[in-house]
């Protein structure tokens, strides 16, 4: 089972990115506040969780988390601050629309820009191992796959409602048959290097 909390004297706020390695898309963050006394044997990291269970544990996590927030960041921004730092600003919007102020954010990965005066303690695989952390995993990802299957509509070519912009072979190739859109990341190596 997940930890509910690193310290139960504290209004804690987990926080969780999707898409940092993507070719296209924006990133999206989440930030999630549940109570200290939530359980859900489902939850984890959603990279551990069929695409099923994410969907349903998306609406339970938004019902009864004392507040949640999702933000994203767009690739025009990605290519002009890095991923690294468009991760971190896709949290602090997450964190800015929190109906409620934590006093603490658990960080899932090794680093983090500090957001205002808010102590943080970064979790490295933070969101196979707290419950908010977990819960912004899932909300993160699940948002971010509804937006790029509303992009796939508009640019079918890509296979962007299968890849969600991961840089698979199928995404790769068609980038070199039909060349990047506005929704790729340009300062992100989209052609595979050939060697001769």
């Amino acid at each position: 089972m997940l930890k509910s909390y690193w310290d139960i004297s504290l209004i804690e706020a987990g926080c969780d990115e999707a898409g940092r390695g993507c070719l296209s898309g924006p990133v999206f963050a989440a930030a999630v506040i549940l109570p200290v006394n939530f359980k859900n044997k489902l939850l984890n990291d959603s990279k551990k969780l069929s695409e099923k269970i994410r969907y349903e544990l998306r609406p339970v996590i938004e019902r009864e988390a004392l507040s949640f927030a999702v933000a994203q960041v767009s690739c025009r921004e990605i290519d002009e601050i890095n991923i690294l730092n468009a991760s971190f600003l896709a949290m602090h919007r997450a964190l800015d629309k929190l109906e409620i102020r934590p006093q603490s954010l658990l960080i899932d990965g090794n680093r983090f820009k500090n957001y205002k005066d808010i102590p943080h303690r970064c979790i490295v695989e933070g969101d196979g191992k707290f419950l908010s952390i977990a819960a912004a995993s899932v909300l993160a990802k699940t948002y971010r796959d509804d937006y790029m299957n509303d992009l796939h509509e508009k640019f079918p070519n890509y296979g962007w409602n299968q890849n969600k912009g991961y840089g698979t072979p199928f995404h790769r190739m068609a980038i070199a048959q039909f060349g990047a859109v506005e929704h790729h990341r340009m300062s992100f190596a989209l052609q595979p290097e050939y060697k001769d």
